[in-house]
């Protein structure tokens, strides 16, 4: 009869042979409340630097940038913000963004980022949906009248009482010296509300807790190597994760340095600050590394002080993360991959993996956290090496959808597993490569093509800079493929026989796009992702409903 360690051992077989792995660490789990921890980085670096604006000049020790979260924070408190309240912030990237952060996770209220892309109709829905109480929003930044356009939205937004413009004596006026004996608060409590982009109806507004935020960015800091030592360049996003937690959060639990190079992403300035500011760390979207690469003033920045970053948001391809390797210096770049419903990362790669585990996954599970791939239809687990759909559960997950807990139920099962809606595959090492969306997935003619392989492939053609893969419909097969390509500074017209010719032999022939679509940009998201829903709207009007006949193959 079988004991019961040979079947614990059997057990521990047929669970290697899944694809689930959980995350252990050694290092526990933060409690503190978001303000707490930047009141302990205070007291042990109060003297180091904090936060530099390289647009205006201006810099924060901790001691001083603890001392102005506290005046904001009175401020709020005096007129009328309590734990509970949601607060906006509706403006690209400064140092006033950073101090509203803080001084609401001091105070409890939740802060409803805003993204700055947003015009009156999305402005209106997020705003009354979260029912936003105070308001703090840049005058104006390039095109957008943002202070107009509040007045439009104002009176159908009955929540909305103060309205706080940057630029201002709003914003000086709202700093008090007067602190109130600041509230007890939960680690558990809603701190911040991020809407997610709405590409197919209204956005959600995810719900994270000071502990699903503080954790993320102090466990992805941690696989980092951040040290007080460490300034990081931050040209990402404020108002997402990427920004908010994965840089601002990152730097202050480990008492290391947020650089912000400009109000919105610049490859110049980004480029300029990282070696004015010897920056070792910076973050980006793979589009974001890709004009920094090609920027002409590349060759005159001194990027020897980085050692690491972050390259997030979209798969990154492999040819671009080598660059990044051997141009920049970024030998210890990191992978990173998430979902705002998970505050953001679920995967990283670490900082002792091989290259070719760095450019080609998404790393391993991080410390406390769970992930799974689950065939789609029935749920179940998947052998190793099986595509189905990524899963991820623990400390990360969202709270829920704000006020829409149907929608939170579609996303979050039961057990409390975040869907992610992403193609995956585990190794045997634990390691996940992602390889689409699910709802990106082009099936031609009974066959499966999951785009990113045919992205990677079309990387590595000398004249492309960046490629994008979609499926367009086709009367014959269902799909077809069409590519979306970028070309690279003097590179002669590429056309749609040239590209065959090239996947020709190397692709499997239901792998080569029919079609080929030469732009100078891709259709994007503001924080630097491709929008394929678009390129796919775009690409009905250039070829038809039913894309032309193949006699007319562009």
């Amino acid at each position: 009869m079988e004991g019961s360690r040979g079947r614990y051992l059997r057990y521990v077989a047929v669970m290697a042979d899944l694809s689930y792995s959980s995350g252990t660490s050694e290092v526990p789990l933060l409690g503190d409340t978001v303000a707490a921890n930047l009141d302990r980085a205070a007291e042990a670096h109060g003297g180091r630097e904090a936060l530099v604006e390289c647009a205006t000049g201006r810099r924060w020790t901790y001691r001083e940038l603890v001392a102005e979260v506290d005046a904001v924070a009175a401020g709020l408190w005096a007129s009328g913000v309590r734990p509970g309240d949601r607060v906006g912030i509706w403006a690209p990237n400064r140092a006033e963004w950073f101090l509203t952060q803080y001084a609401t996770a001091r105070i409890g209220a939740v802060l409803v980022t805003v993204n700055p892309a947003y015009r009156v109709h999305e402005l209106e829905y997020v705003l009354a949906q979260s029912g936003v109480r105070t308001l703090v929003a840049a005058t104006s930044f390039k095109t957008s009248d943002y202070a107009g356009m509040i007045e439009q939205v104002r009176p159908r937004c009955p929540a909305l009482r103060q309205v706080v413009l940057l630029d201002s004596p709003q914003w000086t006026e709202l700093h008090s010296s007067d602190l109130p004996e600041w509230p007890e608060l939960s680690a558990d409590d809603p701190i911040n509300i991020q809407y997610t982009s709405g590409t197919t109806g209204f956005p959600k507004g995810a719900t994270l807790s000071h502990h699903n935020i503080l954790n993320n960015g102090y466990f992805v800091g941690e696989l980092l190597g951040y040290t007080v030592d460490d300034r990081i360049c931050l040209p990402v996003p404020l108002y997402h994760c990427f920004g908010l937690v994965m840089g601002n959060l990152a730097a202050t639990t480990h008492g290391a340095c947020v650089v912000l190079p400009a109000p919105a992403f610049d490859p110049a300035a980004t480029l300029k600050a990282v070696a004015d500011e010897r920056c070792t760390s910076l973050y980006g979207v793979p589009t974001m590394f890709i004009a920094e690469l090609a920027d002409p003033s590349f060759d005159s920045h001194d990027l020897s002080s980085l050692r690491t970053g972050i390259m997030a948001g979209s798969p990154c391809p492999v040819e671009v993360m080598k660059q990044v390797v051997e141009r920049m210096g970024m030998r210890e770049v990191s992978i990173c991959y998430g979902m705002t419903e998970t505050s953001p990362v679920s995967t990283q790669t670490r900082r002792d993996d091989a290259l070719d585990r760095r450019v080609a996954t998404v790393g391993r599970v991080g410390p406390h956290l769970e992930v799974k791939v689950v065939d789609p239809e029935h749920g179940r687990t998947v052998p190793r090496g099986t595509p189905g759909e990524l899963c991820t559960r623990g400390y990360s997950v969202m709270l829920g959808y704000w006020e829409q807990p149907d929608k939170t139920a579609e996303a979050i099962d039961p057990a409390r597993w975040m869907h992610t809606g992403d193609l995956a595959v585990m190794d045997d090492d634990g390691y996940v490569s992602i390889t689409g969306r699910i709802k990106d997935m082009v099936i031609r003619g009974g066959e499966n093509v999951y785009p990113r392989e045919i992205e990677e492939f079309l990387h590595t053609h000398p004249d492309v800079l960046d490629a994008q893969v979609i499926g367009v419909p086709d009367a014959k097969y269902g799909e077809e493929l069409m590519a979306w390509l970028r070309l690279r500074p003097g590179a002669a017209p590429l056309t749609a026989e040239a590209v065959r010719e090239f996947c020709a032999g190397e692709l499997a022939h239901y792998k080569i796009p029919r079609y080929v679509h030469v732009v100078a940009e891709f259709p994007m998201t503001v924080t630097g992702k491709v929008r394929k829903v678009e390129m796919r709207r775009q690409a009905a009007a250039i070829l038809g409903s039913a894309g032309p006949d193949p006699a007319e193959r562009p």
